[in-house]
């Protein structure tokens, strides 16, 4: 066996050859691999190295001897703790290079016709773009209650300030909350005993309206003081529309439970995308950034090329935005969505904005578009799809194959699982155009949107 050329706890001096997907440096001894977090292509930098495996190793900057022209000071204390936005420390037009780069290389590995990534559409304003903020909350070191982040891979809460990419409102209602719990001396969940009540604080804000969800995670059945807390919340932020007390007693990551108590207000509120207003329910998804979101919608309808001859499928429709968007240059369109309460939104979006062509259909998708073609005989001129991180599973892309409509709009937040799942669709479409959007300002995520034509 091939002996490893770096040693753990060792310093080296590596020159950075490329970014990886998560934004991290990629430096070679021997050519042996080493992944530093937060370096830049181009930089070279005397490392430590923290952890060896057999096929690469993993170090961290110690000094850094020659700095890329791209690197700039951050204007955040918390973010390498935080890891929220990993590339806060790139220039903003270099952050969308590296996105195009990232999904380029994993096109050039895998697609058979090698297409170029067209380059990422950035974000007029990419700060305080985030219309959903979710922060634990938990104990200082001085015993007090404190709102914030995990520190990156532990469950540490990193007290927060302030965010460059939260809505500015969102986050003092949330500071707000800390107050509240301290005046009513509520207790503060503790995932190791799974004793204590207050547990997250997520505020949902409708971006064009103006409108504010406050929900309250607890560890119990009700939320002593709640009237109180709401008058007071309400009586400071006047934009709060909705308080609502999700209860989670699981001992669980997953933030939130199954079932809300509306203590006051709507059990939703209203925002606007493009020509349309969506009511956006505690656990339904809703696009983060609706900025790029209508970017994005607009740039996949007109990929389509939908008539009004044509039926259309939108899996994964969520609470129907792209249904929605669709449905004036379309037929027909039928919507297919796991979660019911987000269908249950989608069909009353649907009533709000007057439209009457769309279907939609809670269940899981594969299940659903089987029955949809097999047994109803319903044939998809154009499909739509926005999976999950884990991309499309092989009963649907065999369906999309079989039933072959026109074209495919695959709109994905994973360009890995994105290009497996159009390397499958190749044998009978061309990968027409794929275009990055910058959904996530500062961080590695980027979302993609690819069109497919039938050969």
């Amino acid at each position: 066996m091939k002996k490893v050329p770096v040693e753990k706890n060792k310093e080296y001096v590596v020159d950075i050859i490329d970014n990886g997907f998560e934004g991290e440096g990629i430096a070679k001894i021997d050519n042996f691999t080493i992944f530093i977090p937060s370096a830049l292509k181009g930089e070279k930098i005397k490392i430590l190295i923290v952890k060896v495996l057999s096929s690469h190793a993993f170090g961290k900057i110690i000094d850094i001897i020659k700095k890329s022209p791209y690197r700039v000071d951050s204007d955040c204390v918390t973010y390498k703790r935080c890891g929220g936005c990993n590339l806060r420390h790139v220039d903003y037009e270099e952050t969308l290079n590296m996105k195009q780069n990232a999904v380029q290389s994993l096109v050039n590995k895998t697609l058979k016709n090698k297409i170029e990534v067209k380059p990422t559409v950035a974000m007029g304003n990419p700060y305080h773009y985030r219309n959903k903020l979710q922060f634990p909350i938990g104990v200082s070191k001085e015993t007090e209650p404190v709102i914030g982040v995990f520190a990156n891979r532990t469950h540490e809460i990193v007290p927060i300030e302030g965010c460059a990419l939260q809505d500015r409102k969102a986050i003092q209602i949330s500071k707000y909350v800390i107050d509240v719990i301290k005046e009513y001396n509520l207790s503060i969940y503790d995932e190791k005993t799974g004793l204590g009540l207050m547990r997250h604080v997520v505020v949902k804000t409708a971006k064009a309206t103006d409108e504010y969800m406050v929900i309250l995670v607890i560890n119990g059945d009700k939320l002593p003081h709640a009237k109180e807390i709401t008058t007071k919340l309400q009586g400071a932020f006047p934009g709060i529309v909705s308080v609502i007390v999700n209860i989670n007693k699981k001992n669980t990551n997953v933030i939130l439970g199954e079932k809300n108590i509306t203590v006051c207000g709507k059990d939703y509120i209203v925002d606007r995308l493009g020509d349309y207003y969506f009511k956006i329910s505690p656990l339904s998804f809703y696009q983060v950034n609706p900025v790029q979101a209508e970017a994005m919608y607009n740039y996949a309808i007109e990929a389509a090329e939908i008539s009004k001859k044509d039926v259309v499928f939108d899996l994964y429709c969520g609470i129907g935005t792209i249904s929605i968007f669709m449905a004036k240059f379309a037929k027909e369109v039928y919507g297919v969505e796991i979660v019911e309460q987000a269908i249950d939104m989608a069909k009353k979006n649907a009533l709000l904005n007057e439209i009457d062509n769309t279907h939609f259909i809670a269940g899981d998708t594969e299940v659903i578009l089987t029955d949809l073609i097999k047994n109803k005989e319903i044939r998809p001129d154009v499909i739509v799809v926005d999976p999950p991180r884990k991309g499309l599973d092989n009963t649907t892309v065999n369906n999309i194959l079989e039933v072959m409509p026109r074209r495919v709009v695959y709109i994905s937040c994973n360009p890995a699982s994105l290009v497996r799942d159009l390397e499958k669709l190749e044998e009978k479409y061309v990968v027409g155009c794929v275009q990055p959007f910058d959904m996530f300002p500062f961080t590695s995520h980027v979302e993609t949107i690819s069109v497919l034509e039938l050969k």
